[in-house]
């Protein structure tokens, strides 16, 4: 049996016209984009034009797009000049954001560099809007509001709009991890009242190692890293060349098919909420399944008993790869934090299914089929 891949929230296979833009990039065109030779410059020439094309899907300025390693590192730099360069004292965030935000402010709150609250959460996963109010309202100090834009886990949508109006009323900077969006939803950062946004390119069908964060030009920060004068000086090291020239690429062939794919996509999600209603008594789903929601992920939940408990070993023996939560967690088997913090049922399994271009209804039929004769 072919393996069945539904862990694209984890990670997604490279697209081979992606590959194609990225090797000439590891093999003839390898000059360093720093030096000032003929084989420096057209080096220089992709970066600059990745970003440009970056800028342009994103409605953003060229000058507010920088280059990273990913989304950790994207989010550590923006934890860190929030609270450094620009007078952060409070952050408000949520119990359900990756790790790579909460471990960061964690860090700084330890530090006590910062304090930090959380913002409640509906039983479904939402934010409480109402309550994230009255704690920037109770705050004198300046806040860093930092919330995902889509949850990793169970799919929910932030709304933010509403969330960037409040750090404007509130005079907050405003944080969100876009991970899970950036590549699967037009963003438009014109209209986006927010400070930072976080992309990584292995999200959307582009290489690991290359990441993006978005910092608005109405601040001015330090770098993260120090060293050479990269990046516009905000980022110091040899630029991931062929990684750029990958993401750049890789998020022009999603936007450029957003409209198709995600229709495609969000219909193999459907069929297969309806066939384990239709086939595995007793499941339910984590988080707002069928309203806002990311049209890639569906979290189920499972009746625990004997057989169910070893749901994601026994899929795995059979060829097919699903997690129970975050991947960057998952190997830490201490369950998911996140549906910890809505659904905290000891007597449900979690799986969390996701989907990308390359799946097929046929295989949503071979794991339903799976699950069932397993559970």
């Amino acid at each position: 049996m072919n393996r069945i891949y539904f862990d694209n929230a984890a990670t997604t296979a490279l697209d081979k016209e992606v590959l194609d833009v990225m090797l000439p990039y590891l093999t003839e065109k390898f000059g360093n984009p720093s030096s000032v030779y003929s084989y420096g410059r057209e080096t220089r020439l992709a970066i600059e034009k990745a970003r440009k094309s970056v800028a342009h899907l994103l409605n953003a300025h060229p000058g507010e797009i920088f280059f990273t390693s990913g989304g950790t590192e994207s989010n550590n730099t923006a934890i860190l000049s929030a609270i450094r360069d620009l007078g952060c004292r409070h952050i408000i965030t949520s119990r359900i954001e990756h790790h790579a935000v909460l471990h960061t402010v964690e860090h700084y709150d330890n530090l006590d560099q910062v304090t930090s609250s959380f913002v409640k959460l509906f039983p479904d996963g939402h934010v409480d809007l109402n309550d994230l109010e009255e704690q920037l309202e109770a705050h004198e100090e300046r806040c860093l509001v930092s919330l995902m834009c889509a949850n990793n886990e169970i799919g929910n949508l932030l709304d933010m709009d509403a969330v960037g109006s409040l750090c404007q009323k509130y005079n907050a900077i405003f944080h969100s991890d876009c991970v899970q969006s950036v590549g699967h939803y037009s963003i438009d950062l014109r209209k986006t009242p927010a400070h930072f946004i976080t992309a990584s390119g292995h999200k959307f069908h582009g290489p690991k190692g290359a990441g993006l964060l978005y910092i608005n030009d109405n601040i001015r920060i330090k770098p993260f890293i120090y060293g050479g004068g990269q990046e516009r000086n905000m980022r110091a090291g040899t630029e991931n060349l062929y990684g750029i020239v990958g993401f750049a690429k890789a998020l022009e062939m999603s936007m450029s098919n957003l409209e198709k794919e995600s229709a495609y996509i969000l219909s193999l999600k459907m069929y297969m909420i309806e066939m384990l209603r239709k086939k595995i008594k007793g499941v339910q789903f984590n988080g707002d399944t069928e309203g806002r929601s990311l049209y890639t992920v569906l979290s189920a939940a499972f009746p625990k008993n004997e057989k169910s408990e070893m749901i994601l070993f026994n899929l795995d023996i059979h060829n097919i790869c699903v997690s129970g939560g975050s991947a960057c967690s998952s190997g830490a088997d201490q369950g998911s934090h996140v549906i910890r913090a809505i659904n905290n049922n000891p007597n449900l399994v979690t799986v969390r299914f996701s989907f990308s271009k390359y799946n097929t209804k046929e295989e949503v039929d071979i794991v339903v089929g799976k699950v069932k004769e397993l559970i």
